[in-house]
C-alpha cells in the first residue's frame, strides 16, 4: 500500500488493563475522521484498544476517558498525530500492482519521454507515498525509459499524512531482501552495504518528498500528468472518496491518468478506465 490503512491484526479482546467503553470508542473513531478521513468500523474497537494501550502507558494515563479528553484538548494535538500512527499500518513493496507501472511506462514510450526531451514538462504525484516505495518505483520506471531524467523537466511529488514514513522514504534505505523485488534491469540504481540498499541519486533526485493530508488544502498549483492514489480510498467513505475522485480530476492534465488500488473504483463520470485499475478524463462528447 502506498499510504496509511488501517491495520487488520485483532486483538485477543477488549478490557484488561484500562477501562475502554463504546463512547470511548466512538470519540477516537471521530477524531481519526476529522483528522484524516479515515472510517474505523466499529468491528474495530478491539484493534483500537490493543493499539493505543501502549499510548496511555506512554503517557501515564489511568483510562481511555482521559486519553480521549487529552487528544481532543488543545495540549493534544501531538498526540493526535502518534494516535493516527498506531493505528494505521503502511503496507506496501517496491512495484506493487506492477501492472500500474508497466502501463507509465508505455505511455512513456508513447509520447511523454519525447514532450519532454522536447523540454516539456512531466509531473507524476504520489499521493499516500508511505515509506517511499511507489514513488521510487515510478523514478525507476521513468528512468528505465529516460536514463538522463533528472537533466530534463521531470519531477515526483510523493506525499503522506505520516511524517514518520516521509522520513523513512526520504532516507531512501531499505533491507537488501527489496532487490528481489526489483526488476533485473534496475537493480544497478541500488547501493548495497551489507543488509542494507539505498536508492542512488539518479532516482533520489527526481522526488520531494511532502507532508500533505489528502482531507486538506492543496497548495500545489499545476497539474500531473499521472496521479498514483493506491490503497487509500479503500479506507474512506464513499462520499469521501467520490469528493477526492473529483479533486484529483481536477488536478490532472486533460490527458493524464489516475492510477487507483486493485479493491478500489472511481464511479465518477468525468472518468474513463484505460486499463485495469487506470483512469483517464472522459473526453467530451
Amino acid at each position: 500500500m502506498s499510504s496509511p490503512a488501517l491495520a487488520t491484526r485483532e486483538a485477543g479482546g477488549v478490557g484488561g488493563e484500562y477501562s475502554f467503553t463504546n463512547d470511548d470508542f466512538r470519540t477516537i473513531a471521530a477524531i481519526l475522521h476529522k483528522d484524516s478521513g479515515i472510517h474505523l468500523p466499529e468491528g474495530k474497537m478491539a484493534l483500537v484498544y490493543s493499539r493505543l494501550a501502549k499510548r496511555l502507558r506512554h503517557l501515564g494515563l489511568r483510562s481511555f476517558r482521559e486519553y480521549c479528553a487529552y487528544v481532543a484538548g488543545p495540549e493534544g494535538a501531538e498526540e493526535r498525530s502518534a494516535m493516527l500512527r498506531a493505528l494505521t499500518t503502511n503496507v506496501t513493496r517496491f512495484f506493487r500492482e506492477s501492472h500500474h507501472f508497466d502501463h507509465l511506462k508505455e505511455r512513456l514510450a508513447g509520447g511523454l519521454a519525447a514532450k519532454v526531451r522536447a523540454g516539456g514538462r512531466l509531473r507524476i504525484w504520489s499521493a499516500g507515498c508511505s515509506t517511499g516505495e511507489e514513488p521510487y518505483s515510478i523514478a525507476l520506471t521513468l528512468l528505465s525509459v529516460i536514463p538522463n531524467a533528472a537533466e530534463l523537466d521531470i519531477r515526483i511529488l510523493a506525499t503522506d499524512i505520516d511524517t514518520n514514513v516521509i522520513a523513512k522514504a526520504m532516507s531512501a534505505t531499505y533491507s537488501a531482501e527489496v532487490l528481489k523485488e526489483i526488476p533485473p534491469g534496475l537493480r544497478s540504481r541500488f547501493k548495497t552495504r551489507g543488509a542494507e540498499a539505498e536508492v542512488d541519486e539518479s532516482a533520489r533526485a527526481l522526488i520531494s518528498f511532502r507532508e500533505l493530508n489528502l482531507m486538506a488544502d492543496w497548495p500545489m498549483k499545476g497539474r500531473f500528468d499521472a496521479i498514483f492514489c493506491r490503497n487509500v480510498a479503500i479506507y474512506f467513505e464513499e462520499p469521501v472518496q467520490e469528493r477526492l475522485w473529483g479533486r484529483f480530476g481536477d488536478k490532472l492534465q486533460a490527458d493524464g491518468r489516475l492510477y487507483i488500488g486493485h479493491s478500489e473504483r472511481v464511479d465518477d463520470q468525468r472518468f474513463a478506465t484505460d486499463g485495469q485499475t487506470v483512469y483517464r478524463l472522459a473526453r467530451p462528447k
